[in-house]
């Protein structure tokens, strides 16, 4: 029996020997020290400046694209490889670049900076959303889009969902993301679902930010499942760090997953 795109994530998942032995592509997680990239850097512009981002295009024919942002490290890696397996499952992914081409910062205060360089210029970081996107349509992608991040990034998902930065947009997804609505902006209903995925143990972002959350997106009837993870810290779904959590990881991913079944 064919298996579905979610189906096939959580055997692979569940089961690495046998998926390679099937010859399917196995996920960052499961086998990374053999992760090739499928896709490949790409840079662009945006007015004068330039900018690398990721695409990886889907497996056969696309079914839809997913916009990945970065978590406060810049495009890695990680996004690399998420952008991956998301092109795996049959959809187009692109992971934008929001910090500038070669700008990787690498100790904590120099990533600090540049977050809040954004989150105190909240125009600029809409325009570099939104014009990231237009660059990847512009390669071929889907036009109707998901949208996910990480951390810093999942706080630019719900930037894009309060403002409807997305043409097209299918839905919305935050890992371990900032929550908080800045002052001066407000929500209204989106218009697709959105899928946030929290940590129970995450000393950064708090039950409170969830709670408020779910109350601001009560209040104007927006389609949304908040998933909360035992145990779990902040940034449990990156790979090879200290704050991994393999459980919270693999069951936030399924949760994704199926969000993409339901949209596309």
């Amino acid at each position: 029996m064919p298996t579905t795109p979610s189906q096939r994530t959580s055997l692979l998942y569940a089961t690495p020997l046998l998926a390679a032995a099937l010859g399917w592509q196995l996920p960052a997680s499961a086998m990374d020290e053999n992760w090739q990239a499928h896709g490949k850097d790409i840079g662009y512009q945006v007015d004068d400046e330039a900018f690398t981002g990721y695409l990886s295009p889907a497996d056969g024919e696309s079914r839809g694209t997913v916009l990945v942002v970065h978590d406060w490290d810049g495009i890695d890696d990680y996004e690399r490889k998420r952008a991956d397996m998301i092109a795996a499952m049959g959809y187009d992914a692109f992971a934008v670049d929001l910090y500038g081409k070669g700008n990787r910062p690498q100790e904590t205060g120099a990533k600090k900076a540049e977050t809040q360089r954004l989150y105190q210029d909240r125009e600029r970081m809409q325009h570099l959303t939104r014009s990231g996107l237009e660059f990847a349509r512009e390669q071929g992608v889907n036009e109707e889009t998901v949208v996910m991040g990480y951390c810093f990034g999942g706080a630019v998902v719900l930037e894009a969902a309060r403002n409807g930065l997305i043409d097209q947009a299918r839905g919305f997804a935050t890992f371990h993301g900032g929550l908080g609505t800045p002052e001066g902006q407000s929500w209204s209903d989106p218009g697709a679902p959105l899928l946030i995925a929290h940590g129970g143990a995450d000393s950064m972002i708090s039950m409170a930010d969830v709670a408020n959350l779910s109350g601001e997106l009560e209040a104007v009837d927006a389609t949304y499942t908040i998933n909360v993870y035992s145990r779990a810290p902040h940034a449990f779904t990156v790979f090879d760090t200290g704050a991994y959590q393999e459980r919270a990881d693999e069951q936030s991913w399924q949760a994704f997953t199926e969000l993409l079944d339901d949209v596309f």
